[in-house]
């Protein structure tokens, strides 16, 4: 058995100081759980666990968004795409479980979005859609 350690020793040392977290948000951990549990092999989840994969899903989007926005600061945008994703994910061995993944991402240049609409906002032209009429429910006030 280990020898035991003194009040006074063991209050000198403190763990690590956790950071606040930079986003506000939090994933669920009852989904968390849910989606664990749906694996076969998996059995009881202890009730921290789905705490602790949910901080650690929070950071893993901090860091990959905090690079992308670095991505998108030097290409003087101020919008994130996918295509800065996926640079962000080839640049760095870190992230090599995601390269399957961005590999489906296209790399749009500026002659590409030259036309200004995208594919499903041409399609939508085309092809006029027709509205269902309304029955019943609650009328809109006129103004």
């Amino acid at each position: 058995m280990p020898p035991r350690r003194s009040a006074a020793a063991s209050s000198s040392q403190q763990p690590p100081a956790i950071d606040p977290s930079p986003v506000k948000t939090k994933f669920p951990t009852a989904r968390i759980k849910r989606i664990m549990q749906a694996d076969e092999e998996v059995g009881k989840v202890a009730q921290q666990t789905p705490i602790a994969v949910g901080k650690a899903l929070e950071m893993f989007m901090v860091h990959i968004v905090t690079k992308s926005a670095e991505v998108a600061k030097e290409k003087n945008s101020k919008r994130v795409t996918a295509a800065m994703l996926k640079q962000v994910v080839e640049s760095d061995e870190q992230w090599d479980f995601l390269r399957e993944i961005v590999s489906k991402v296209d790399i749009e240049d500026k002659a590409g979005k030259a036309g200004g609409k995208s594919k499903a906002e041409s399609e939508s032209e085309e092809e006029p859609v027709e509205r269902k009429k309304s029955r019943g429910g609650r009328k809109k006030k006129a103004a």
